[in-house]
């Protein structure tokens, strides 16, 4: 009944993929047809072994030991043990993610869950799955947060504990996505506080974003939870912007 009934909205108001322009069916997903969909590019090849940026090895050639860090983490390790970004912020990938955040499009909520959630492999066990906050200005006006609408399905993926609030957002600041790259470190410094530091005393964390650029908020994000007493901190995001 749902697909007849899809089926006649496209009829009567015929819509289009974002991505490629053709018209969409009652097999499609919100906004995109699965072609476009499907065309959605993962990360392959190399990465480091800290921050998971591709492409990029070891500090000298020479060195073995390091031969999965990239320069930029073995001269300045970051306070998380490793980054995992899954997919390409590209493309079909940033629209949609762009939509469901800027335009509260929330039926893509769904469509990019399962989409970092058929991926979770790699992941270690865990004991406690966290979303990367929001501040309570932005959530009003965003209604809600994307980071915890991903990490609720990761939890539920995975079985295991979801923390909603103990980490959260302090401080008021500008978008990342306003500043150049030099800047993102000092705009989140002091942002982020842990409520409750003994639940996260000595346990193995899961912080999930949605997209990684520099890295600078998941890292910010670190150092208060290493400081609240946990053991390691992993961190999962759906896409990471890939300079080329």
């Amino acid at each position: 009944m749902r697909h007849w009934g899809q089926r006649v909205l496209n009829f009567v108001f015929p819509s289009t993929c974002d991505g490629c322009e053709a018209a969409l069916t009652h097999e499609d997903l919100p906004f995109f047809c699965r072609p476009c969909w499907e065309g959605i590019r993962p990360i392959t090849g190399s990465t480091c072994s800290r921050c998971g940026i591709p492409g990029l090895h070891s500090r000298s050639e020479s060195d073995a030991s390091e031969l999965t860090c990239c320069h930029t983490c073995y001269d300045s390790p970051p306070r998380y043990d490793k980054a995992t970004a899954l997919f390409r912020y590209e493309g079909v990938l940033a629209q949609a993610v762009q939509r469901m955040k800027y335009k509260s499009q929330t039926s893509l909520i769904s469509p990019l869950a399962n989409l970092l959630c058929e991926n979770l492999q790699g992941i270690d066990h865990m004991d406690i799955v966290l979303p990367v906050p929001l501040h309570v200005t932005r959530l009003r006006k965003r209604e809600f947060n994307q980071s915890l609408a991903l990490a609720k399905r990761v939890a539920q993926t995975l079985h295991i504990p979801l923390s909603m609030d103990n980490l959260a957002r302090t401080r008021k600041t500008p978008p990342q996505t306003t500043l150049e790259w030099k800047d993102r470190q000092r705009n989140v410094r002091d942002s982020f506080s842990v409520r409750r530091p003994h639940d996260f005393l000595e346990k193995k964390l899961l912080l999930v974003d949605d997209v990684l650029t520099t890295g600078a908020t998941v890292n910010e994000c670190a150092r208060v939870l290493r400081a609240a007493g946990a053991e390691s901190i992993q961190v999962l995001a759906l896409a990471r912007t890939i300079a080329d």
